[in-house]
């Protein structure tokens, strides 16, 4: 049988949450990717790039994997109940629950985090524990049938570790050879820990804008989870 994968294509998402774990899962055989969406118009991600959604949440089928990206658009969709509603859905009969970066609030805010432990990008760990999830710095994260991967290129990681999990090591090996995915970045500054305080200090403030908008949107959706 086909397997059915669902990818949350939203407004104001990070592109490379989606377009990395994508390149890799349409990869798959026998697999049909759905980029999702209210409707089929296309989109434009948080840097501008135009998507176009292949199938609306009306006409999506049930989905052996539902997966959520991050971006700041995530901020709306914690306080959507059309968004909400299709991951609650789908996601109960789903055989796997997944994200990357802050598309983890988003699962968290459809109450479907709870008692888990999840990964999300590294400056926002911390807005997992109001939607009842654990923290875990680890770049993929699996914790029964959720499976999470930290920011943005973690999106890649998190794809081949679900790709092993399916079709066996050999399979994502593969599918890592066909891609060239052989990271060795010019600098070692990719995590908080290996980063330079000012490098740090750079980061956050470019993101300090934002953040409040976040973390608010955040306890709202909490706060409506928690009251049922």
């Amino acid at each position: 049988m086909t397997l059915q994968i669902g990818m949350l294509l939203y407004p104001g998402l990070t592109q490379l949450d989606l377009t990395g774990p994508f390149e890799v899962l349409h990869r798959l055989p026998d697999t049909k990717v759905h980029l999702v969406w209210k409707d089929t118009q296309p989109v434009r991600s948080d840097s501008g790039l135009g998507m176009v959604p292949t199938s609306s949440f009306a006409d999506c089928p049930p989905l052996d994997i539902v997966f959520v990206p991050g971006g700041i658009g995530q901020v709306a969709l914690m306080t959507d109940p059309v968004v909400l509603d299709f991951l609650r859905h789908h996601g109960r009969t789903a055989k796997y629950v997944t994200s990357v970066c802050t598309g983890a609030l988003v699962l968290g805010a459809a109450g479907l985090l709870r008692g888990k432990r999840a990964a999300t990008h590294w400056a926002w760990r911390d807005l997992l524990a109001p939607f009842g999830a654990i923290a875990d710095p680890a770049r993929v994260v699996r914790d029964g049938n959720v499976i999470t991967g930290g920011g943005v290129t973690a999106g890649i990681d998190f794809a081949l570790a679900v790709v092993a999990e399916l079709a066996g090591a050999e399979a994502a090996q593969a599918i890592q050879l066909q891609i060239e995915y052989a990271p060795a970045p010019p600098f070692d500054g990719g995590t908080p820990e290996t980063a330079s305080p000012a490098v740090r200090a750079r980061v956050r403030e470019r993101s300090s804008a934002f953040a409040t908008a976040r973390r608010e949107a955040v306890e709202a959706a909490a706060a409506r989870l928690a009251a049922g």
